[in-house]
């Protein structure tokens, strides 16, 4: 915390990790090779997919068994180590997020169905090529705060009003 890192539990179980773990959406975990109740890698195993482990041991103790997406600190520890472990951790997992949230989002059957007709409109009545539809129906769904299904539902709605 002195060092500006915001901690979210100090646990003395894996139990306690996990159920704090399942209450967040991502983080590091910093563990000892063994705790009360299991070892750091059923920790490990046990972690939701976006969480880290990093693991603070002697050497000896994790070169037989680091898994991938593991990271190992040797003990003794040095705090720079620990410090620039962490933040290279934490920026993983926020190039990560980043990456989540530009991935275009998963359409329904429904939603693209609805699409495809608004694009087929907009190409019959308004001579546009499918290009042009699509741009448009993503321009409009922009400035009106709408997702592109739902404009495309409003698009079908007019065409069958008129």
């Amino acid at each position: 915390m002195r060092n500006g890192w915001q901690v979210a539990a100090v646990c003395t179980t894996g139990a306690q990790a996990l159920n704090h773990a399942d209450s967040l959406n991502a983080g590091i975990v910093i563990s000892g090779y063994r705790l009360p109740d299991m070892i750091y890698s059923e920790l490990y195993s046990n972690l939701p997919k976006h969480f880290q482990l990093l693991l603070l041991a002697s050497r000896t103790r994790w070169e037989a068994g680091q898994q991938e997406g593991m990271v190992c600190v040797a003990m003794p520890l040095k705090v720079h180590e620990l410090l620039s472990t962490v933040e290279m951790m934490a920026e993983a997992i926020e190039k990560r997020r980043r990456q989540r949230r530009s991935a275009p989002a998963k359409r329904s059957p429904e939603e693209q169905a609805a699409i495809l007709e608004a694009k087929r409109i907009l190409m019959e009545r308004d001579h546009m090529s499918e290009k042009e539809a699509y741009r448009y129906i993503q321009k409009y769904s922009m400035d009106s705060g709408n997702d592109m299904a739902e404009t495309a539902r409003m698009i079908i709605s007019i065409k069958n009003m008129g």
